[in-house]
């Protein structure tokens, strides 16, 4: 059986383009079909790109746009409502040569990928939003919204948690979890915060959770992520005003000790970004049928809090294309590729879940969590878990072993 030659890669966020720079490496043509007329740079707001998110755009030599436009944060402090400092936790390793985890706006990664993707000869069309899949024969058809069509040996679904490819290999694919909380944030400038430049500060708050790094040029990037047991209808907080948002976050950090209402009351409102409810994926039965498969948040999104959102969706574009490079059968290959990455996906998001229902703490559990999580960041500090979490490797060169696929 030949191998596949091209593939149709949908969505042009993080995981689309770096798929499409992976598949070009691996001798795979791929064109990228971005929805968005033309582009989805201006939404979210900053990010992590942990260690481990980095090693994999060094496998095929694309991370130094991405590291141009952030800087570096290799560990974070957790404080309590009081400021209390509860512990330290690292929050990516260093490499040989001495990168570690950077943080840059969501905007800046798409450009820096972007870029780099069309610096390749990489085409990405936009305007492409996709409607149907047909599997024809050795090969896939992709029907968009335009009329217009494309053809391939295999379709990868990059387009994001609520993902159109998703739906289309299994109508009942489970919809996103909602996560119990809101998250924003913004920018401040010309505020002075007890923090050390490039280290992120947590604050459990009694009513929210607040986070906060120095950027270069000392301006603070922050961050709330805000209890609500309902799940909005969509796009209902997305329409609240930055007024509105600003107010009610000072609010809601009134009682707490350390600098959020300054930060909040110092952000100019252009720079308080949109809110948008925290939802997960923390199982997807199926990830592909046929030709067809789903990546990155399409198939398994985390929530923020575990701070691999993106490097996970990098790892996935990456070991995709070497599964399809080395597997002649496109069928054994994504069927190869989802043993690879499931175990370790699932596993990053249940332990990101834990995490957030300490951010929506009551009064007893926060007294027990104060009490309890500097014991346990302290055995985090060398532990396997953080070694598992921030040291995976991808083997480039080895040839993909067929096992189990």
């Amino acid at each position: 059986m030949t191998r596949t030659r091209t593939a149709l890669v949908i969505g042009g966020g993080i995981a689309g383009p770096v798929a499409a720079m992976a598949l070009q490496r691996a001798e795979i043509g791929a064109t990228v079909y971005e929805a968005h007329p033309r582009s989805a740079a201006g939404i979210g707001i900053f990010l992590t790109l942990a260690s481990n998110g980095i090693d994999a755009l060094q496998t095929i030599g694309a991370e130094e746009r991405a590291l141009a436009a952030g800087f570096p944060t290799p560990g974070m402090t957790l404080r309590s409502t009081t400021c209390k400092t509860l512990g330290a936790v690292r929050t990516g390793l260093s490499s040989p040569d001495g990168v570690t985890s950077h943080t840059l706006k969501r905007a800046q990664l798409l450009r820096a990928i972007h870029e780099e993707a069309t610096a390749r000869g990489i085409a990405i069309q936009h305007g492409k939003r996709l409607v149907d899949v047909e599997q024809i024969g050795d090969g896939v058809r992709a029907v968009f919204e335009d009329r217009s069509d494309a053809i391939g040996d295999v379709l990868i679904g990059a387009d994001g948690i609520h993902s159109v490819v998703r739906r289309l290999i299994d109508p009942a694919a489970p919809a996103p979890t909602y996560g119990g909380l809101i998250n924003l944030g913004g920018y401040t400038r010309g505020v002075q915060v007890d923090a050390e430049p490039g280290s992120y500060t947590m604050i459990f708050g009694k009513r929210a959770f607040f986070g906060y790094a120095i950027a270069p040029g000392d301006e603070v990037w922050w961050f709330a992520n805000v209890p609500r047991g309902d799940e909005p209808a969509r796009g209902e907080v997305e329409a609240i005003t930055a007024d509105a948002r600003q107010e009610q976050l000072a609010a809601l950090y009134a009682d707490d000790a350390g600098p959020a209402v300054q930060l909040v009351r110092a952000s100019d409102t252009v720079d308080i970004m949109r809110a948008s409810p925290i939802h997960a994926i923390p199982h997807l039965p199926v990830w592909h049928t046929g030709r067809i498969i789903v990546i990155g948040d399409a198939a398994h999104a985390p929530t923020p809090t575990s701070g691999q959102g993106a490097s996970l969706a990098i790892e996935d574009a990456v070991v995709l294309a070497k599964c399809l490079r080395d597997l002649s059968d496109p069928r054994q290959a994504l069927a190869r590729f989802e043993a690879l990455r499931r175990p370790r996906v699932e596993r990053i998001i249940k332990q990101a879940a834990r995490i957030n229902s300490n951010k929506a703490a009551g009064p007893v559990a926060r007294t027990l969590r104060d009490a309890v999580l500097p014991v346990v960041l302290r055995m985090a500090t060398n532990s396997k878990q953080l070694a598992e979490l921030y040291a995976y490797r991808i083997d480039w060169d080895t040839p993909t072993d067929p096992v189990n696929a």
